[in-house]
């Protein structure tokens, strides 16, 4: 071939040959929405949740204890009390993963605000004082 035209050489890729990357595994946790709330969950939180334990072994987990403490033979009271540790470990990483969010999104909001009030003191006036004048909002009862 001639070296100048090199760029017209056929290039094969072959599938799965490294080419070619696609994500093919569902994102169930994309249709929560970051911005939904501490009522309706946060996407992010919960995709770090399920990594920790998914929703299967938790159950597992909190029924292996609760068929220990019921006292029936399905159950021993030792495998319960080993169920319980280990719950009580995931709910510990879980509640990190949240103070951990909720620190990022403190942070996120005072950037926020720091970059309103180089760009425009007044609106940030505004939106300060309607904060301090609007009456705490109190979270909505859970639905049942």
């Amino acid at each position: 071939m001639i070296p100048s035209l090199w760029f017209w050489a056929p290039q094969f890729h072959f599938p799965f040959s490294g080419s070619v990357a696609q994500r093919i595994a569902p994102d169930f946790f994309s249709n929560i929405g970051s911005q939904a709330g501490r009522a309706n969950g946060d996407g992010d939180v919960e995709r770090e949740a399920f990594d920790i334990a998914s929703y299967g072994r938790q159950l597992g987990l909190i029924s292996e204890v609760l068929l220990s403490m019921a006292g029936k033979d399905t159950v021993s009271r030792a495998k319960g009390e080993e169920s319980l540790e280990r719950l009580q470990a995931i709910y510990l990483q879980v509640e990190e993963v949240k103070r951990r969010h909720q620190a990022s999104e403190l942070e996120d909001a005072r950037l926020a605000l720091e970059k309103l009030q180089q760009t425009d003191p007044a609106a940030l006036a505004a939106l300060l004082q309607g904060f301090s004048a609007a009456p705490p909002r109190l979270a909505a009862p859970a639905r049942r």
